[in-house]
């Protein structure tokens, strides 16, 4: 079979790449560097130099598949991010429908079932319809909880100021989150499988746990078992992103996510279709990894 992965060598797109290399598939990896793809090539995978934003790149990358994995680049715009995020959805869609692949494993997150509210998850919404929109291709989104990943941005603040936080959290609050590892693991499955069929969804998680967990995990995981948590308000999260340096446009789509966290719209249709079983790295095995970058820096 053959497939292409978007996504470059990222946490996602290697280990799945990986995966379905050692399946004995054919596999074309997309990226922008051909540098950063080597520790793909050099197990067999092909690659394709060019840009997510090209769609006439990505209809000859995409035209002789069986399937295709699709995610949207993690990049920072300062004007209209929900947009940006749609729009290759729309590229995806567009390169796609003229191709020979029946098959497209798209990764998306919870939160995703909104069209407005939940920054940038709720570009992926659209991203998503782009695909749905698709006439004789089975499309399955993947729908990841907050990546444990995203707290490796918080090592400076539990340094300098003793806590972790966000603008979500509190007393009955409980985070959805997905490792990126049990998310490649999970996409391959599908991908190797191809027993999907229609425009479907799934939800994907590794735990669930309170934001007191996680600063206890995190907190004993750095010799700091009295860590806390603290939750921000919205106009001191969007400050504080600000202060870091991140684009205001990022800054607020970023707030909006956690507001859409804290008051539970973003993780609503989770709970009513959450998954029978949990993926296999948890909030204390992700903390040591925490641990590890933390007593790196």
């Amino acid at each position: 079979m053959k497939y292409v992965i978007t996504g470059s060598a990222g946490n996602i797109s290697r280990p799945l790449a990986e995966k379905l290399l050692e399946s004995g598939h054919e596999v074309t990896v997309i990226g922008r560097n051909a540098e950063h793809l080597k520790v793909l090539t050099d197990q067999g995978a092909k690659a394709a130099i060019g840009s997510v934003e090209d769609r006439k790149f990505l209809s000859e990358a995409f035209r002789d598949a069986d399937a295709v994995y699709t995610m949207v680049p993690p990049i920072y715009i300062d004007n209209d991010w929900k947009g940006y995020i749609a729009g290759i959805g729309e590229n995806y869609a567009a390169a796609l429908k003229d191709s020979r692949a029946l098959y497209v494993v798209n990764l998306s997150s919870f939160g995703a079932h909104r069209p407005d509210g939940c920054g940038p998850v709720s570009g992926l919404h659209r991203a998503e319809h782009a695909l749905d929109s698709l006439a004789g291709k089975n499309v399955l989104h993947l729908r990841p909880g907050y990546f444990y990943s995203n707290f490796l941005s918080s090592i400076g603040m539990v340094k300098n100021m003793n806590f972790i936080g966000s603008n979500f959290g509190g007393e009955g609050f409980k985070l959805v989150m997905s490792y990126t590892g049990d998310i490649a693991e999970e996409a391959a499955k599908k991908l190797n499988s191809l027993s999907f069929s229609g425009k479907s969804s799934v939800y994907i998680a590794s735990d669930v746990r309170s934001t007191e967990d996680i600063a206890r995990a995190f907190g004993s995981a750095i010799g700091k078992p009295d860590l806390p948590w603290v939750t921000f308000t919205d106009e001191q999260m969007n400050d504080g992103l600000l202060a870091a340096g991140l684009p205001g446009e990022i800054a607020k789509n970023y707030t909006e996510m956690g507001k859409a966290l804290r008051t539970g719209i973003m993780a609503e249709d989770f709970f009513k279709h959450r998954p029978a079983r949990l993926g296999k790295t948890s909030l204390e095995d992700f903390a040591k990894i925490f641990a590890e970058s933390y007593n790196a820096g």
